[in-house]
């Protein structure tokens, strides 16, 4: 059986999921590494934590261009932009450990990024209309198995290994993507800017900047906490178990309200990135790790229906590209403000971190309900 055989029984889900799975990988597989960068390098935990900003920090930019690219019907050629972006960074991985170079490199990995994210969204849209929410929560979930399979790749050791079974990944995604059918029925999106009056796009918005935020301090920040006591295929196992649970909670999350959804993931994020911060104990990290994969997958799940309920499908790419941007601005902060906390007042004190931006979802959460009674709940 060939693999145009495969797509065409199939259909295009798994081709799209496929896809989900390899753009998150390129997330999660910096995670692990970053110890044994360290030690090779001799960087600081700061230095560290900026190489882990890099990769969202050029995704917020290459949002823009892809979503012009949606916009003009180039869906197909923003996810190929995408693959082609990440194996070139990829492979500077492979090849060198010089620091400049990876800055880089993962730059480039982040505008690859940010084609597969906004590629398979859109697809996804315009796949199955009418059934968006459900339909981005499977998305999701894709996304929380390819945080598992980037700490597993992570766990070949060094820093050349992963990166390269990551470009084996890539090639092996590349021929279902060309296969990829175009929408029957493709919808004409409309440059549409009412979203920005609109409290219940802003607290979707942040309330994925907050989900975001989790993914952001567990793959630039805590390992460096871990790697006290864990080598790099443990931290990349442990990651795993994580990602597992974290593709669970977001499944679950797409049957339940959006505040339920959102109210549970705050909770276990906080608690999660807390907790394990203070502690020095393995068993407590493992466990705490569960707790905050499973606030991870519930919120960015909930986020996504908020969204999907107060702005059109049809007047949603400009919408979609801020929201989007919002969710990688919280990735951002995660390390580049998480990695100063802990460097002068210790992980302990990482905890204040997701807390504050917490404070912030609950607060526009007040405002939307106030003014937007529907969509808020």
């Amino acid at each position: 059986m060939t693999v145009a055989d495969v797509h065409r029984d199939a259909g295009p889900g798994p081709t799209l999921l496929a896809l989900a799975v390899t753009d998150a990988a390129a997330y999660s597989l910096i995670g692990p590494v970053l110890p044994t960068l360290a030690d090779e390098t001799g960087a600081s935990v700061t230095t560290m934590t900026m190489l882990a900003a890099t990769f969202p920090l050029t995704m917020l930019i290459g949002f823009v261009p892809v979503g012009r690219l949606v916009h003009r019907g180039h869906t197909k050629v923003a996810l190929l932009l995408g693959l082609a972006l990440l194996a070139v960074g990829s492979l500077a991985f492979v090849v060198t450990s010089a620091l400049w170079v990876l800055f880089i490199a993962r730059a480039v990995m982040g505008l690859g990024s940010a084609g597969l994210w906004m590629g398979v969204t859109f697809r996804t849209l315009e796949y199955w209309p009418g059934q968006e929410y459900r339909r981005m929560s499977r998305v999701y979930a894709a996304y929380s198995i390819g945080a598992l399979v980037g700490p597993l790749l992570a766990a070949l050791n060094g820093t050349h290994l992963p990166f390269l079974a990551y470009l084996v990944l890539l090639a092996a995604v590349t021929p279902f993507l060309m296969l990829l059918p175009s929408p029957t029925q493709v919808p004409r999106y409309e440059r549409d800017h009412s979203w920005r009056r609109s409290p219940g796009f802003w607290y979707a918005a942040l309330a994925i900047m907050f989900a975001m935020l989790g993914t952001g301090l567990i793959d630039g920040v805590l390992p460096l906490h871990f790697a006290t006591h864990l080598t790099q295929s443990q931290i990349g196992i442990a990651y795993a178990g994580t990602a597992v649970v974290l593709a669970l909670a977001s499944m679950v999350a797409g049957h339940h309200r959006h505040a339920t959804a959102l109210l549970v993931g705050g909770l276990g994020l906080v608690v999660g990135i807390t907790v394990a911060g203070v502690s020095g104990a393995v068993p407590v990290w493992a466990v705490m790790l569960a707790v905050t994969g499973l606030g991870i997958g519930a919120a960015q799940t909930g986020a996504t229906g908020v969204l999907l309920d107060v702005v059109p499908t049809a007047r949603i790419v400009v919408a979609m590209t801020v929201w989007s941007q919002m969710g990688i601005g919280g990735y951002l902060i995660g390390p580049a403000v998480g990695g100063p906390v802990v460097e002068h007042l210790g992980f302990a004190w990482l905890g204040i971190v997701p807390a504050a931006v917490g404070l912030a979802v609950v607060i526009a959460a007040l405002i939307a309900r106030r003014s937007e009674p529907a969509p808020a709940a």
